[in-house]
């Protein structure tokens, strides 16, 4: 399997947008296919929870 920098794990709070991480969850998908290998699977969880922390940080309060 290839794996490129981009793919790399971040740590966490790497600050990065709900966009950006969605376009690398698209990325991997993208590159896999319809199906995701053990490790593209631990690496699309590990996005979704990212994905998931910048979502819940853009959520501004109501006032």
């Amino acid at each position: 399997m290839f794996v490129s920098l981009s793919d790399t794990v971040d740590e966490p709070g790497s600050g990065r947008s709900a966009a950006a991480v969605n376009a690398r969850i698209r990325a991997l998908w993208a590159r896999a296919g319809a199906t995701l290998t053990p490790a593209e699977q631990e690496r699309y969880q590990e996005l979704l929870v990212e994905w998931a922390a910048a979502v819940k940080a853009d959520v501004v309060p109501a006032a």
